[in-house]
């Protein structure tokens, strides 16, 4: 099988290797909800229904740290390993695992504790008090399980192994829905039957997330990783917009829960209805934000290591499939809304429950109301994911908060309250402020498209297609030199003298092109600094555009162990120029703004590097004279007389 590489793959392949998995993962998230939903609908009726809606939000809040951290973690992973900084990468997944152990059981504790105060916070009607209790009281103990495996698998997905985050998930899924019915019917245990089955597949996603802490492929937790200092905020930042977004819902959650049963109370419907309705469409359009938002996080790792290494062009692409993808989904799931409302809800209740009549009109007027345009949400979530990839935090933060908190609730109060629409103005506030979020997240995302589209240079500039020659020879000139000797000068006067093309700095776009690594990126780790890892893969574009530009043209060529790459060209004449001490700090000082008192110890550290790196490719010293042709004090002949030298030489030869 061939390595995925985030920086060369095909982007439709590395969608469907990291988003599959995903967005499998994210649906088993829902189904955990929906089967309890199901058979806990079925076996107790629309009370049990409205009580694991009512501690739905608890669950919210845990969804909403494990994405804080996990997310967070794993946008720090790929951004880290795009920049080939693997200290950092492992150092934020040892800080996030300590984080999240100490989060998860403060949380269980403290929604255990306060439960009862907490329903009542949630919307809990009185009918509702003591099937919420019993359901939720066993959904706190599972707190730490659920909240560790959920922020690893974005962690797992993040160091490369979406399927292994996937079969976790799967297998505790599995495991829920077998005892779900064993449970409620068999052993008549009602909701907590429900509850119990839940706790017990998660408990399993558990073991499976804890035993991959050892199998991690990119990095490796150690236990000076594990030490916190102020970096970790840092990396829960990159997590702050999914916490948000989970934020926003969980806001969201609880005003409609209350306004459900509120409204409702004065309506035809009562208070139960509206409550238990809006809690089971709620989690079939979850199947709908699941497919979203898998896609869109299953993206990250392409979007923060491409955008780690510079690379926009490959981020611009994987937002247009991943944003053009979710909207397909989300027009499909829009029709279905539409035109099946009445088997949606059936899922859910049996024909001869007491309020099936009612429940069924109110969740038709829902799905044609309230989620008439959940199509455009697409947009939204897409654009919230993929922000956040980039690091922008505050955009990504924004754009969550804009529909539920800003757009929504308003405009759902002044439709209800202040023109007297009762519940029906909730329902029409849905589409409403869906309407006009979609218009603010085309902006937004567009405006941050257009930014990617911008270059750093202007690249075309040092592109050359010219089948230049000399006098009618194919000739190629490489100059290997000091730092400071004056050998770049040298080879563009060379150049201009033979009428032929001069490369050096041009050489990072073309290996750009060639490696899949950004031009800002290679430029920013040139031949003197490298210490990464993506070292090869630079060398390696480099050799090939060196070989091609040799075969094609007659040239000047700079550095990047030219010599040593067209030493089998019979037309290559490899110079080496060198310069004194003195002579090399005035032009460091002068050119290159270096500091008098630093000067000549900086121009030697460059110097060592220099070899260092031709003698790690070449397996050659580099002030070996015997590999050049001409070897040139720059400082006793002057850089125009060195370059004469040099096309003497070329012309007596």
């Amino acid at each position: 099988m061939n390595k995925i590489d985030l920086g060369k793959t095909k982007i439709n392949k590395l969608l469907l290797t990291f988003s599959i998995p995903c967005v499998i993962s994210m649906l088993i998230n829902s189904i955990y909800n929906i089967v309890d939903q199901i058979f806990i609908g079925k076996g107790v009726g629309t009370l049990g229904n409205a009580a694991t809606n009512v501690i739905f939000p608890l669950v919210i809040i845990f969804n909403a740290f494990a994405g804080l951290i996990g997310n967070g973690a794993a946008a720090n992973l790929s951004l880290k390993l795009g920049e080939d900084n693997k200290k950092e990468a492992s150092k934020g997944i040892g800080q996030a695992l300590v984080v999240t152990v100490f989060v998860s059981l403060f949380l269980g504790i403290i929604s255990y504790v306060f439960l009862p105060k907490l329903i009542l916070m949630f919307g809990c009607t009185k009918n509702v008090y003591n099937y919420a209790l019993d359901y939720g009281r066993i959904i706190c103990i599972g707190t730490p399980f659920m909240i560790i495996y959920s922020s690893l698998s974005n962690i797992i997905r993040a160091d490369g192994n979406p399927k292994y985050s996937m079969i976790m998930l799967v297998v505790g899924a599995i495991i829920n829905i077998i005892l779900d019915p064993i449970f409620i019917f068999k052993f008549n245990l009602g909701v907590k039957g429900g509850a119990i089955a839940t706790i017990i597949g998660q408990f399993i996603s558990f073991i499976i997330a804890i035993l991959y802490l050892n199998k991690f492929k990119s990095i490796k937790v150690t236990k000076e990783s594990l030490k916190l200092d102020k970096d970790v905020f840092r990396v829960l930042g990159l997590g702050l917009s999914s916490f948000i977004t989970q934020g926003t819902v969980l806001v969201l959650f609880v005003f409609m829960n209350n306004v459900m049963t509120k409204l409702g109370a004065l309506s035809k419907f009562g208070p139960d209805i509206p409550l238990s309705v809006y809690g089971v469409i709620s989690k079939i359009n979850s199947i709908y934000i699941s497919i979203v938002l898998g896609v869109s996080i299953g993206a990250q790792p392409i979007i923060g290591f491409n955008y780690g290494a510079g690379n926009k062009e490959r981020v611009r692409e994987t937002i247009k499939k991943v944003l053009m993808i979710n909207v397909i989904f989300g027009i499909m799931f829009n029709l279905v809304f539409f035109i099946f409302p009445k088997e949606l809800a059936g899922i859910f209740i049996t024909k001869d429950d007491p309020s099936y009549d009612l429940f069924m009109e109110f969740a038709v007027l829902m799905c044609k109301t309230f989620f008439m345009v959940i199509c455009l949400n697409a947009v939204e979530m897409t654009g919230s994911i993929t922000i956040q990839s980039l690091g922008k935090v505050k955009k990504a933060t924004a754009l969550s908060f804009i529909r539920q908190i800003i757009l929504f609730i308003p405009i759902a109060l002044l439709l209800s309250l202040v023109f007297k629409k009762g519940i029906y103005g909730i329902l029409y506030a849905g589409f409403i402020s869906d309407s006009l979020c979609f218009v603010v997240a085309l902006f937004i995302i567009g405006s941050e498209y257009k930014l990617l589209g911008k270059k750093d240079y202007n690249n075309e500039e040092h592109i050359y297609n010219n089948n230049s020659t000399y006098n009618g020879k194919h000739i190629v000139v490489t100059i290997s030199r000091e730092y400071a000797s004056g050998g770049r000068y040298v080879g563009k006067i060379l150049a201009d003298l033979l009428g032929v093309n001069f490369y050096d700095k041009e050489l990072i776009y073309l290996a750009s092109k060639e490696s899949g690594l950004s031009d800002k990126y290679i430029n920013e780790i040139d031949e003197n600094k490298r210490q990464t890892e993506n070292d090869d893969r630079i060398f390696i574009a480099e050799s090939k555009v060196i070989k091609n530009i040799a075969k094609k043209e007659s040239c000047v060529i700079v550095g990047r162990c030219a010599d040593y790459i067209l030493k089998d060209n019979k037309d290559t004449v490899k110079v080496f120029l060198y310069s004194d001490d003195n002579n090399k700090v005035k032009r460091a000082i002068k050119y290159y703004g270096l500091n008098e008192k630093n000067a000549l110890k900086e121009i030697n550290k460059i110097n060592k590097d220099r070899e260092k790196h031709y003698k790690f490719y070449t397996n050659r010293n580099w002030k070996d004279f015997k590999n050049y042709d001409l070897i040139i004090n720059v400082d006793k002949q002057g850089t125009d007389k060195t370059a004469e030298i040099i096309k003497s030489y070329i012309l007596n030869n």
